[in-house]
């Protein structure tokens, strides 16, 4: 009988966030076993909710959304993003420069699909969101690897992403604040990156879907907006600062000189009109979520869930023996190191799978954001401190006779 096998553009393609390990938590959860769910950032299963006004809105708009719209997204809600861009600085960016997205997602594929022929090369960062990686690796090109250093708060090695780049090289992604390690770039890294980007001709990818989702009274800063010369692509959304992933609402902008990738963007036109275009009610809350009250800024704030939560979970790990993690500023998860030595471990992947099948707690390996030691792993803190609490006893009761 004839058999089929998945495509062979799948061979170099991983998405652990749901992956293997999530699978088996699916087993356990079959079989009747409580999981507490730490691999994934979903706000509304952890009491997280939309501001009211936000619901309100979509809910009056369902009957006008039955139709498609014009494939780059509705008036109002593109010239709301147009506005949020000037706010943040982002220069040269018209109406038809926005494009929404069936959330960021469905953009970043969207981008390397239209720039990348076989062979070319991109800059991807490691730690990364790994859907960056996979869409490059099944566009045809070639994802490189440069390291974000955590003896530097996990900023990007400004020196390694210089040696990574070759004649094939087209473009530099960024994600910031990053996920997987909750780190925020500073000006001056930002600038490098800017330096390197219009030596090399390259143009720049900025993931910011967690711009407004950052503490400590720190700033976040478009790359774009210190590169008025360069073309910049910068992604947001409304899924993590609204708390409505489920809705699926992101966009992109492009920005700044636009002359020389004219072709590009017949390329990106192209593809957003074959999809069509994005979810038309969440469209419509755009413009409310954007200029309404930011219930948000409540969370990331001394008192705010987010804000105690993140600093919960950074003093319980670093409290664990063989345990260390770097504060985060932005977003919410946290990308800790175990001692690989003391604990002996060669392959992370088991050592979640092993944590899981112990103590029904579900993470992510670091392999699963394309970081090729086995000594890392994410946890998403956006459960109530209690129940981080008796996830980081689970951990401590875990690791203290656990050897691979």
């Amino acid at each position: 009988m004839r058999t089929f096998d998945k495509s062979a553009k799948l061979d170099n393609v991983l998405y652990d966030v749901r992956g293997p390990v999530v699978e088996e938590a699916g087993r356990m959860e079959e079989a009747g076993l409580e999981i507490l769910k730490l691999n994934i950032g979903n706000p509304a299963p952890f009491g997280f909710s939309a501001p009211e006004e936000v619901i309100l809105d979509i809910r009056q708009s369902v009957r006008d959304s039955q139709g498609y719209s014009d494939s780059r997204g509705i008036f109002a809600a593109r010239k709301a993003i147009m506005q949020y861009c000037q706010l943040k600085r982002i220069p040269n960016v018209g109406m038809n420069d926005i494009y929404t997205g069936n959330g960021v997602s469905e953009l970043i594929t969207l981008c390397m699909q239209a720039l990348l022929n076989d062979g070319d090369e991109i800059l991807i960062p490691a730690p990364d969101y790994p859907l960056w990686t996979a869409t490059a690796n099944l566009s045809g090109g070639k994802a490189v690897h440069y390291i974000c250093d955590e003896q530097s708060d996990w900023n990007p090695d400004i020196n390694d992403i210089r040696d990574k780049i070759t004649e094939k090289t087209k473009a530099i992604v960024i994600i910031n604040p990053n996920n997987p390690t909750g780190a925020l770039y500073p000006r001056d890294v930002l600038q490098d990156i800017v330096d390197i980007a219009r030596e090399h001709e390259l143009i720049i990818f900025s993931d910011e879907i967690y711009d407004r989702l950052v503490m400590d009274g720190e700033e976040h800063i478009s790359i774009a907006s210190l590169a008025p010369d360069l073309f910049c692509v910068t992604f947001s959304g409304l899924s993590k600062s609204h708390m409505i992933a489920g809705f699926r609402i992101g966009w992109m902008v492009l920005s700044g000189s636009k002359s020389h990738v004219r072709g590009y963007i017949e390329g990106l036109n192209m593809l957003s009109n074959m999809r069509l275009c994005s979810n038309v009610p969440a469209q419509t809350i755009v413009q409310t979520a954007l200029g309404g009250y930011q219930s948000v800024e409540e969370y990331i704030v001394p008192g705010g869930r987010i804000y105690e939560q993140r600093n919960y979970i950074y003093e319980a790990l670093n409290d664990i023996p063989g345990i260390t993690a770097v504060k985060p500023k932005g977003g919410f998860y946290i990308f800790p190191k175990i001692d690989t030595n003391k604990f002996n471990i060669k392959d992370d992947e088991q050592f979640v799978l092993d944590f899981l099948r112990s103590k029904r707690v579900l993470l992510v390996h670091g392999g699963g954001f394309n970081w090729k030691k086995p000594d890392h792993f994410r946890i998403v803190y956006l459960p109530a401190v209690e129940i981080l609490e008796k996830s980081m006893k689970k951990m401590r009761d875990f690791l203290e006779n656990y050897h691979q």
